[in-house]
């Protein structure tokens, strides 16, 4: 499976599982739930997601290195400040966050099984292959930095 590392960026993977997400709940009706306050968990989870998201996107900024992860070896430098100190992913964190809220405002339980779904993708090709790249670029200034924040929070 190595012809997936890499290859979809992250961006449209979460368009991917969003709309497979809608496409659960509308066929699986039966499974509908009742949240309260639906709407404005889908905004507080949407928004957060969205600002660790950019809060990532800056750091890599402040730092001049690449944003495009479908392609690790461009990067310049390992950023390990500001949301970096939380997490070593928070742009896949604030995606999954806004998955996660998305799965809220749909209401249904099939949709949520996305999710985890999400996670693991990521993990395994996208994270698990930049994560090999960090290694071999930053050495143990990776293997610190990885001892010390965990991958996803």
């Amino acid at each position: 499976m190595p012809d997936l590392e890499l290859k979809i960026p992250p961006v449209l993977q979460v368009i991917l599982f969003a709309l497979a997400m809608w496409v659960l709940a509308k066929a699986l009706p039966a499974v509908d739930l009742s949240i309260p306050v639906r709407s404005e968990l889908f905004a507080l989870l949407g928004f957060s997601g969205f600002a660790i998201a950019f809060a990532g996107l800056l750091e890599f900024g402040k730092a001049n290195t690449t944003i495009d992860p479908r392609f690790p070896r461009e990067s310049a430098r390992l950023v390990v400040g500001g949301v970096y100190r939380i997490s070593r992913n928070p742009m896949y964190l604030g995606m999954a966050l806004a998955l996660i809220g998305y799965g809220i405002n749909l209401a249904n339980g099939a949709a949520f099984l996305m999710i985890p779904v999400f996670v693991l993708y990521m993990s395994r090709f996208q994270i698990v292959p930049e994560e090999r790249v960090m290694l071999e670029k930053f050495g143990r200034q990776y293997q610190a930095y990885t001892a010390r924040v965990r991958r996803w929070i």
